[in-house]
């Protein structure tokens, strides 16, 4: 059960990502079919949208950080050894992990404390404090993920890589090694 409960922790934001993608892809193709079809249209349905849209995204970078997907700058770091770039990566992930815990402290406090409960969305009348949630919740999971491959990079020696990097690399090597199986 437990095993259970940890894969769908450890792919929480991959699940979050596909369910909002395909609603707000439908949502935006009800209120298409529906405004050319019975030129009637629905006032919420694109700033729904929109809103899912944004949570997407914020969802989309914390999986990109358990992914180790985000954007770096590592072409210094090919003449060093393995070591000292783990080292490096693991430092400069030691001020993205303080910008996040900082953030998160600063959107909490604007979303619990300082937001105006009666600020709502212009068409669906929400309290926008439900929207502005996905700031603390998605940088607390981004930070958990951080910490997530660090661990699993320094402590387990297991190298998490961004996918579409291993498959570059392994084109580019089998470019250079045509012989090589």
């Amino acid at each position: 059960m437990s095993s259970v409960l940890f894969k769908i922790f450890d792919n929480i934001e991959s699940y979050i990502c596909r369910a909002l993608l395909a609603l707000f892809v439908l949502l935006l193709f009800a209120q298409i079919v529906s405004r050319e079809l019975f030129g009637h249209s629905f006032s919420w349905s694109e700033e729904l949208a929109t809103y899912m849209f944004v949570w997407f995204v914020f969802f989309g970078a914390s999986y990109a950080a358990r992914m180790s997907a985000h954007n770096r700058v590592t072409f210094q770091f090919r003449a060093l050894p393995k070591k000292f770039v783990h080292v490096i990566e693991g430092i400069a992930d030691l001020f993205w992990l303080a910008f996040n815990v900082y953030f998160i402290y600063l959107s909490f406090n604007f979303v619990f404390f300082k937001m105006n409960l009666f600020w709502k969305s212009q068409t669906l009348g929400v309290p926008m404090k439900y929207i502005y949630v996905i700031l603390p919740v998605a940088f607390t999971l981004m930070s958990i993920r951080i910490i997530q491959v660090n661990y699993y990079k320094l402590v387990k020696g297991i190298d998490i890589r961004d996918p579409e990097k291993v498959e570059v690399e392994k084109m580019v090597e089998e470019g250079e090694h045509p012989n090589k199986s």
